[in-house]
């Protein structure tokens, strides 16, 4: 069997087993001085010992068997989290979230701690790279699930993949495997099932037809650097980076003009046209990345390496910036890309290969 078709083996099976046992550990953890129901966690540690005896009895490694069975410990981790939540502030489990891909919040204010995916496909010299979900407006529920890690160069993105679920991604299953000639850097993203990515060595954007695997349109960014001129901290070939939110699409790049300092503009992801541009005071090549939320730019900046920090942003509906303080957890020693999905409101981070997901925590508007 080819190594791209990977199947469940015995290391799949002790990566269940040991995020089995973290789990056991933490229950444990939560036992002592837990100030919420007991009940609660009682009923917890009885379920997290039934898997335990569950993943012991499994004979047959098929990937059916290891899928549901990733499935319970997803499901069992968020009911920890949310004891841990309710142990560390003792206050309930956070306020629900604004509706899917409504802006009727204050921002983020937070952020969960990550989820690990998988490796991306490639493994693990495949530092850098990007990965995601499709959004559209017209079926915000129902986007592909895209993973385009770069060349060993760390510039050369030449394959991607495209999987029309999660399980499919996670399994290995009904892939669509694609080649381009011309993508750089890890500033890719999916809107409306078109890839948009820097062309290779120039400052212009492509626009790629995902049914049709090829290019719809090319356009020059005025004026944008590029070829790693200011590219971000950590990860070259990043100085055009593209995101989506909301409200549409958008790149993140700086200028000579701008002396290096971050600028945004508001793209036509018809004709890939300007539509509006903001001027930031913070430099580029000091932030490790940035994503879109709601029309609002955030920035992050390493603390060590295991911890990052959302620590500035640049609101376009206001024009106004700012600097703030949510950590920011992480696998790996280096964030390669951020997105965003505005229906599931995650964070989409390819971390030193691995393919992460994190949850956003908005501020909560009074009613």
């Amino acid at each position: 069997m080819e190594r791209d078709t990977i199947s469940y083996t015995e290391l799949d099976f002790e990566l269940i087993k040991i995020e089995v046992k973290e789990m056991e550990k933490l229950i444990k953890q939560l036992k002592v001085g837990f100030s919420g129901s007991s009940v609660i966690v009682d009923q917890l540690e009885v379920e997290i010992r039934n898997m335990t005896l569950l993943v012991e009895k499994l004979e047959t490694l098929d990937k059916n068997n290891v899928l549901a069975i990733r499935r319970q410990i997803l499901a069992l981790k968020d009911k920890l989290k949310e004891c841990e939540d309710s142990k560390a502030e003792n206050l309930p489990a956070i306020p629900p979230p604004p509706a899917p891909g409504s802006c009727a919040h204050g921002g983020v204010v937070n952020i969960s701690r990550p989820v690990v995916v998988q490796l991306n496909w490639r493994g693990f010299s495949y530092k850098y790279g990007a990965w995601g979900r499709d959004y559209s407006p017209q079926h915000p529920g129902k986007g592909l699930y895209w993973v385009a890690p770069l060349n060993t160069d760390g510039r050369y993105l030449e394959y991607y993949r495209l999987y029309n679920t999660l399980d499919d991604l996670l399994l290995y299953t009904n892939i669509q495997q694609n080649r381009i000639t011309y993508g750089q850097g890890s500033g890719t993203v999916v809107y409306k099932n078109n890839m948009y990515v820097n062309w290779y060595s120039s400052q212009s954007i492509a626009k790629v037809n995902l049914t049709t695997a090829t290019v719809a349109l090319t356009k020059t960014l005025p004026d944008a650097a590029y070829n790693n001129r200011f590219s971000y901290a950590n990860v070259g070939w990043q100085d055009i980076d593209l995101a989506v939110d909301e409200n549409g699409l958008w790149v993140t790049y700086a200028t000579e003009a701008s002396t290096g300092n971050m600028v945004i503009s508001k793209l036509n992801d018809t004709t890939l046209e300007v539509l509006n541009t903001w001027h930031t005071t913070q430099y580029k090549p000091s932030v490790t990345n940035t994503f879109m939320v709601c029309g609002v730019l955030y920035a992050t900046r390493t603390l060590n390496t295991r911890t990052e920090e959302i620590f500035y942003y640049y609101d376009t509906n206001t024009g106004k910036e700012g600097k703030l303080n949510i950590v920011m957890q992480k696998v790996k020693e280096n964030l390669q890309s951020i997105n965003y999905h505005p229906f599931e409101q995650k964070l989409f981070v390819y971390n030193d290969g691995y393919l992460l997901n994190y949850d956003l925590v908005f501020q909560q508007i009074p009613q």
